[in-house]
């Protein structure tokens, strides 16, 4: 019987497949982590002089923030609907679908937690709003 030696590789080769793995593993640490990055909510603010929506615009889509944390929905008929963060994702998105370029605002009450509009705002931007306006009340003349 004869036997096989081993053959060694020269010193001069490197074994490239160690650093492919740590590439690969690289590269799905950054595909992942890139979005979470550039995450943030988009709002076109309002000037403190800004004139009222003109009469021939689309009805508003308006959600409501109240002091307590409730979220409500207003479309169209006019009629409030209290809402959780699903039902609100769900509604607006379904209505910023069927009707495009509709204006989307929130109006939240003087006393409620900023996080509170900051979290009504990221589902508005989930649901597909291009924008974010803000319903503010014009201050009374002294």
């Amino acid at each position: 019987m004869a036997h096989k030696q081993k053959t060694r590789r020269p010193i001069s080769e490197i074994n490239v497949v160690p650093y492919i793995d740590v590439m690969l593993v690289l590269l799905v640490i950054f595909m992942i982590t890139a979005p979470l990055l550039t995450q943030g909510v988009r709002v076109d603010l309002v000037e403190a002089d800004a004139k009222p929506m003109e009469d021939e615009a689309k009805r508003p889509l308006v959600i409501g923030v109240e002091s307590d944390g409730r979220l409500s929905i207003t479309y169209d008929d006019d009629r409030t609907q209290f809402v959780d963060h699903d039902e609100l994702l769900l509604k607006s998105t379904a209505l910023i679908k069927n009707n495009p370029g509709i204006p989307v605002l929130i109006k939240g009450d003087k006393n409620v937690v900023y996080e509170e509009v900051v979290a009504a705002m990221v589902i508005l931007q989930q649901a597909g709003a291009p924008s974010v306006g803000l319903i503010t009340q014009p201050p009374e003349e002294r």
